[in-house]
C-alpha cells in the first residue's frame, strides 16, 4: 500500500501503470491496477474507521464525523463519496427537513468488516512496540 491518505486522488499523481482507456487494453496490468486501488481505498487513512462504524448498522454523518477522529467535514464528504461510488457504502436520504442521511455497509462492505476488525486490534496491540522500535532506530541513525 502506498503511504499517505489514499482515500482521495492526488492531483499530479503518477499513473503511468494504470490503463487510462486511451491505450490498448492489457489484462494483467488492469487487474494490477484495479486491485492496488481497492486496497489503498479500504486502507486509506480514514476508510478503515468510516467502514467499522458502518458495519454496525446505519450511521449519521454526525455520528461518523465523532466517530472517526480527526477526519475534517470535507474529509468525511470526500471520504465517504469515494466509499460510495467504490460500493462500499450505501447512502440513504430521507425527504425530512433538514434532511436525514444515513450511511450502511454494503455486503461486500460487510465481508470486509472482520479483517478490518483484526487489523484494528493489531494496530491497538503493537502501537507502543512499534513507538519504542521507531524511537530506537532513530537514536541510533541519529533523527528526529
Amino acid at each position: 500500500m502506498s503511504q499517505g491518505n489514499s482515500d482521495v486522488p492526488v492531483t499530479g499523481e503518477d499513473r503511468s501503470d494504470c490503463p487510462t482507456g486511451d491505450g490498448p487494453f492489457t489484462p494483467g496490468l488492469a487487474r494490477a491496477c484495479t486491485v492496488r486501488e481497492v486496497l489503498d481505498r479500504v486502507g486509506g487513512k480514514w476508510s478503515i474507521g468510516i467502514l467499522v462504524a458502518a458495519s454496525q448498522g446505519p450511521v449519521r454523518f454526525t455520528e461518523l464525523e465523532r466517530c472517526v477522529e480527526g477526519i475534517s467535514r470535507r474529509m468525511l464528504t470526500l471520504t465517504l463519496r469515494n466509499l460510495e461510488r467504490d460500493g462500499l457504502l450505501r447512502r440513504k436520504v430521507y425527504p425530512t427537513v433538514p434532511p436525514k442521511v444515513e450511511y450502511t455497509a454494503t455486503p461486500i462492505a460487510l465481508e470486509l468488516y472482520e479483517s478490518l476488525v483484526a487489523l484494528t486490534g493489531w494496530a491497538e496491540r503493537h502501537r507502543g512496540a512499534i513507538a519504542a522500535a521507531r524511537a530506537a532506530y532513530d537514536r541510533e541513525h541519529d533523527q528526529r
